[in-house]
């Protein structure tokens, strides 16, 4: 089932985009943000859409102001979080709400998880620390979902790798931050997590 057109979607910051890719009697939705440097069409992201819409639950790919408004460096994490949440509200429906989003976009899913009242969050390439510096962690963010977390990891990601933990799942897959090494093992992995969360 090919995508909606693009449509914006007002927010404190400015203009979000979302792409829906809608999926045949739906029994969830599921929102997915960008990397920090990248856009939507990231080979995880589009990977992990695949899955999602096989498993029956459709996609809403989400660009935040900053990428819309053509700027390259990422706007600061409370602009995120209130865009993403602003998002959140445009498209909620009746159907159950997962979120997720590949590295700064995993981040600001889980930072917001509970505000979204998502029953489900979705991390590809979580940046548990910025690459040499493993002091520097991010751990706290992945800790606060309360709801089930699947982190999908490359082996040799330079920013790190989270241990599994109670409610959340980490898939260690061969490659690194990228996640491009091995879509069949990724679309694996989320095929599996949706069949359980999204019965």
């Amino acid at each position: 089932m090919s995508p909606s057109e693009p449509a914006e979607v007002a927010t404190p910051h400015g203009p979000a985009r979302i792409t829906v890719h809608r999926a045949a009697d739906a029994r969830a939705t599921l929102l997915l943000g960008h990397g920090a440097g990248g856009g939507v069409g990231a080979p995880d992201l589009v990977a992990a859409t695949a899955a999602a819409l096989a498993a029956g639950v459709q996609v809403v790919l989400v660009e935040q102001p900053y990428r819309v408004a053509g700027r390259r460096a990422p706007a600061p994490a409370a602009q995120l979080d209130a865009a993403w949440l602003a998002v959140v509200a445009h498209v909620r429906a009746e159907l159950p709400l997962l979120v997720g989003g590949r590295s700064s976009g995993a981040r600001v899913a889980c930072r917001t998880a509970a505000d979204a009242g998502a029953s489900g969050v979705l991390c590809l390439a979580f940046p548990v620390h910025p690459p040499g510096k493993p002091e520097k962690d991010r751990l706290h963010e992945l800790a606060m979902p309360s709801v089930p977390v699947l982190v999908v990891q490359g082996e040799t990601d330079p920013f790190g790798r989270p241990e599994p933990a109670p409610g959340r799942e980490v898939v260690l897959l061969r490659g690194d931050h990228s996640l491009k090494s091995d879509a069949p093992g990724l679309r694996a992995a989320v095929t599996d997590w949706l069949s359980r969360l999204v019965p």
